[in-house]
């Protein structure tokens, strides 16, 4: 009789389910998940909502450093050595995330091809994101900033949509990941809104359209 095969690993279900070394957290909207300089112990991972990561400078300046969606992984850098968090994790609305103990991911990544190479994937994506981000901070005017951020909240150019609705964002959240004041974040959405860039008709609409602001030079 033929030895029944084990079922095949599938990083859906592992991300998807608790035990192991992972735990769900369910976090309302405003909290804080983990601190910066808390020990860094954990991966992360959104099944569900949006966490903002934000870092505290010596001098008390807070700035946003990304905003993060479903799918997304944040607390990576306990992988490699680090042994306190460099950035605070709040959500941004009611979230639903999986806590992946340091240990138990490393197995998982040791032992499961699949799943390293979907992690493996993400983390690249995330390091050209990064680097995508510093030359635009370094080169592009506040406008143009906030008119790429936009666009990559609204997921421009993926499933071929022509436009998409923005979750909830508020202007100090976008003026932090844009390095400027929110009167003139303010200034530059009304602005996009005259020009037919986006609308607030339900949620913000923003429309392929935009992306004209960040190709001109």
């Amino acid at each position: 009789m033929a030895r029944k095969q084990p079922p095949r690993f599938n990083p859906t279900i592992f991300l998807a389910t608790v035990g192991k070394g992972k735990t769900l957290l369910t976090s309302p909207k405003k909290q804080i998940i983990l601190s910066q300089g808390d020990t860094a112990d954990a991966v992360f991972y959104i099944q569900e909502g949006q966490v903002k990561l934000s870092v505290v400078s010596p001098q008390g300046k807070e700035a946003v450093v990304t905003i993060l969606e479903r799918g997304d992984f944040f607390g990576e850098g306990c992988l490699a050595g680090q042994l306190v968090c460099m950035a605070t994790a709040t959500s941004l609305e009611n979230s639903s995330i999986v806590r992946i103990a340091k240990q138990a991911m490393i197995d998982t990544l040791h032992n499961e091809p699949t799943f390293s190479e979907l992690f493996l994937t993400y983390l690249l994506s995330r390091n050209i994101r990064i680097q995508e981000d510093l030359v635009d901070q370094l080169f592009n005017s506040s406008e143009k900033r906030l008119a790429r951020i936009l666009l990559l909240l609204a997921h421009f150019g993926k499933e071929g949509k022509p436009e998409a609705v923005i979750p909830k964002i508020s202007q100090e959240t976008l003026a932090e990941l844009v390095g400027t004041t929110r009167s003139r974040v303010s200034f530059f959405m009304n602005k996009f809104r005259k020009l037919g860039f986006l609308d607030y008709n339900g949620g913000m609409h923003v429309h392929s359209s935009l992306l004209n602001v960040v190709l001109h030079d």
